[in-house]
């Protein structure tokens, strides 16, 4: 078997996301992000045993024979050959598979897959298995690894959040309906010395009497027609069916507790709201769901850009045919932009609830830890909403990652005050604006300080020299509860 040795060898010659780095350097490491490959194999060239490996998986340059034996040492150079991983003219070889290092913190991993066209122009092929792309790892950053039991991952492609998994969870399986994405899933798990249960069958037939802690999922969620051109894009399904499908399918395969973590997309119909139509999937018990809309993009600059994805000029004519194929079926369907982002699930003893929010600015913090803190604060809500006394008899504290701040503009006497708002200055970067009474609430919590129900009473007299209303009391409640589903305050039981 060649994993092993394979192993060895990128083992020894440090083939790895940090080493790589290192020997490229800050330079023609962006280059290569950028699919430049000059600046990549000139730095490669003094890099020994690791610029040969760079050269062959990261460039698809052709490489001697003899270099190459040294450099994949113990790889027998024959075997490589017979089993895919390389392709021989003469005493040339280059690689036959697309090999990737990958960090997913807690160790080097590496990835096979099909060759991708970003630095050699490639059309890629129906049953094409794609490698890391970006959407893969924006889901590796936005998944949850809390340790748990067991984990699907529902569409795995070449395995890698499979992978991801079995670094957090004691039990993982992975399904997809292409037999080729799952011969690179079981490569790749063999290749990493991991323990995968891997099976075939199609949506959630594999695993329709099972239920898990945790369920991510990079479905084939590109809208358009119901065509599939590529198997891991395209589900066959109109529109948004796809994601629809798998966001309305997942709560059967929860535990009590259990949690989904998922890319989906969605279009905006005109007249319509996405965020009802996307919780228009959902069951009416059971879920609290979060969803979070990362961009929006319109249906010609959506259509480019997948075209492109899958090695296509749109400029030329066949591609036009398609781009207008495309635009077509939108158009018939009344398609103003699609939308993408982060669908999260928790398995819930109650009503479904739903928030739909737009994060579309910029921020560097994963989203998977933020998805639990919010479902635990998303819990803490729904249980002052069924006894309110909960939220009134808590204390509360302001983290140190939100601040307070005041925008003045020019005015006929000088400065004039126009927004007060608190923003979180770490995590999805939230932000509310609140009026001087609101900011000083804030401004008297303390851990060990004063209960809800003192601050406003106090706050209440110190401007009117009365007791709270109720309309104050409802103000002051709505905001607190506003502020804590975002994190900008949190909630304290116990001092």
């Amino acid at each position: 078997m060649l994993a092993p040795s394979l192993r060895d060898a990128l083992d020894r010659v440090g083939f790895t996301v940090e080493s790589i780095s290192e020997v490229l350097g800050p330079a023609a490491h962006a280059a290569l992000d950028r699919g430049e490959p000059v600046p990549v194999r000139r730095a490669s060239k003094t890099a020994g045993e690791l610029g040969t490996l760079i050269r062959l998986f990261l460039l698809g340059d052709p490489v001697i024979e003899h270099e190459l034996r040294i450099a994949l040492a113990p790889v027998n150079i024959h075997e490589a050959v017979a089993a895919g991983l390389l392709d021989r003219d003469g005493d040339n070889l280059t690689a036959a598979l697309d090999l990737r290092a990958l960090d997913l913190g807690n160790g080097p991993v590496w990835v096979l897959s099909d060759l991708e066209d970003s630095l050699r122009r490639r059309t890629l092929k129906p049953e094409h298995v794609l490698g890391v792309g970006q959407a893969s790892l924006s889901l590796l950053r936005a998944t949850p690894t809390a340790s748990v039991g067991t984990v699907l991952d529902l569409g795995t492609g070449c395995g890698v959040q499979a992978m991801h998994a079995a670094g957090y969870a004691s039990n993982v399986v992975g399904t997809d309906v292409s037999t080729r994405a799952l011969w690179f899933a079981e490569a790749n798990a063999a290749l990493n010395a991991m323990t995968i249960d891997y099976r075939a069958g199609s949506w959630f037939e594999p695993v329709e009497t099972e239920r898990f802690d945790l369920v991510v999922a990079n479905p084939p969620f590109v809208v358009g027609p119901a065509r599939v051109e590529h198997t891991y894009r395209d589900s066959g399904l109109a529109l948004d069916g796809a994601s629809e499908l798998v966001i309305s399918g997942v709560p059967d395969l929860l535990n009590p507790g259990g949690t989904a973590a998922m890319l989906a997309s969605w279009v905006h119909i005109e007249g319509e709201d996405w965020r009802s139509r996307v919780s228009r999937w959902l069951p009416d018990f059971g879920i609290d769901a979060w969803i979070v809309q990362r961009d929006v993009a319109d249906p010609a600059h959506y259509v480019g850009t997948w075209l492109r994805d899958g090695g296509l000029d749109p400029r030329d004519e066949a591609a036009q045919a398609r781009a207008e194929a495309w635009l077509d079926a939108l158009d018939e369907y009344d398609v103003e932009g699609i939308g993408f982002g982060f669908v999260y699930l928790r398995s819930i003893d109650g009503p479904t609830e739903v928030l739909a929010e737009d994060l579309t600015h910029g921020f560097d913090d994963p989203l998977g830890e933020e998805a639990l803190k919010y479902f635990e604060r998303s819990a803490w809500l729904r249980a002052v909403n069924a006894d309110p006394s909960i939220a009134w008899s808590a204390r509360y504290q302001v983290p140190e990652a939100t601040a307070l701040e005041q925008v003045s503009l020019p005015g006929d006497e000088g400065w004039e005050r126009k927004v007060t708002r608190v923003h979180r200055g770490d995590g999805p970067r939230w932000q509310h604006e609140i009026d001087d009474s609101g900011a000083a609430l804030l401004a008297g919590m303390r851990p060990d300080g004063m209960a809800l129900e003192d601050l406003v009473e106090l706050l209440a007299f110190s401007h009117t020299g009365e007791e709270a209303t109720e309309e104050f009391r409802d103000a002051a409640l709505e905001l607190v509860t506003g502020l804590v589903r975002h994190g900008l305050i949190n909630p304290v039981l116990d001092v």
